[in-house]
């Protein structure tokens, strides 16, 4: 890890201190200075109401008022609003599981999946591979779906959508050695992280990734040179390409409606699973979501705009 309990500069929290909503007002678990490094232990994105055991009857029954879980919250001593908190991913240590479900009423295409469905995956971090299903194996790309730090606003407030100062941004590319900006809001920026993934494709469009609780690395940093409106990242060279060495099949969706779009796009590669692979369609959905990337190819040219679905053809053995 990067540190040691010995290091002065090396802090860490466990994952007793964790919480399901954004509140300026709560008090930190930890005071650091600018530059130190903090270690935090999170929760599965269940807040732990699912196990390796679990079964759809268990998603189901899932009290939503606990999911996603963050720990933390951390003071980052001189951090001021208008300022920048610098997030410096430098490791994450993965379970050796994790789960993936379609959730009743939640992910894009939730009035065409009223069922449950879950699938518990084999995590294995020292092969970097994640057993999904048989026949489908995915690359190990850790990264924490929730990052961010408290909202100008007091009171309250949930931890599920995004906002400007940052949290459930779901980017799977705030991975090891990605730095993270993000605009202060309140004094010590009081930061927080959770819901760990093991993969995801971009979109997350059955609503999961594959959910593993872990041990996250970062170290803080107060910039005082930067002035931003929403969250920004640095990814380093090379850090994209690696992740994209698959062949892949691609299906668009077309339409006046960006978010349709997406959905016809989507709609087309669950098609091709099931037809190519012989998966069935709430498989093929979990696939789109864990493994597929969703990219904007235009929204210039009025009155249509193209969205494509980018499916690896690698993770099917």
């Amino acid at each position: 890890m990067a540190g040691t309990p010995h290091d002065h500069s090396f802090h860490s929290i466990g994952r007793d201190h964790t919480a399901v909503v954004w509140d300026n007002s709560a008090e930190p678990v930890l005071e650091v200075q600018s530059g130190d490094t903090v270690e935090l232990e999170t929760i599965d994105a269940s807040g732990g109401q699912l196990n390796q055991l679990s079964t759809a009857a268990d998603v189901a029954q899932m009290d939503l008022t606990r999911v996603n879980p963050v720990t933390g919250p951390v003071y980052v001593k001189k951090a001021q609003p208008g300022d920048v908190l610098q997030v410096e991913i430098l490791e994450l240590k993965a379970h050796h599981w994790g789960w993936t479900a379609i959730i009743p009423d939640f992910g894009l295409l939730a009035d065409e999946f009223p069922e449950p469905w879950l699938n518990i995956s084999k995590v294995d971090a020292s092969s970097r591979t994640v057993e999904f299903i048989d026949g489908v194996t995915l690359p190990f790309e850790p990264f924490p779906g929730t990052i961010g730090i408290a909202p100008e606003e007091p009171g309250q407030h949930s931890v599920l959508p995004p906002t400007k100062w940052g949290g459930n941004l779901d980017i799977k590319h705030l991975r090891v050695g990605t730095t993270l900006l993000l605009p202060v809001a309140v004094d010590g920026a009081l930061f927080s992280v959770g819901d760990t993934h093991a993969a995801m494709g971009d979109g997350e469009v059955c609503g999961t990734a594959v959910e593993s609780a872990m041990d996250i690395a970062v170290r803080l940093s107060v910039r005082k040179d930067l002035s931003i409106p929403y969250p920004q990242f640095h990814l380093p060279a090379g850090q994209l390409a690696h992740t994209e060495q698959s062949s892949y099949h691609v299906c668009t969706g077309v339409g006046p409606d960006l978010m349709e779009a997406t959905r016809e796009a989507v709609r087309a590669t669950i098609a091709h699973i099931e037809q190519t692979y012989g998966r069935s369609r709430q498989e093929a959905y979990a696939i789109a979501s864990v493994a597929v990337d969703l990219r904007i190819h235009e929204v210039v040219d009025a009155p249509n705009w193209v969205v494509g679905a980018f499916l690896p053809k690698a993770i099917f053995g």
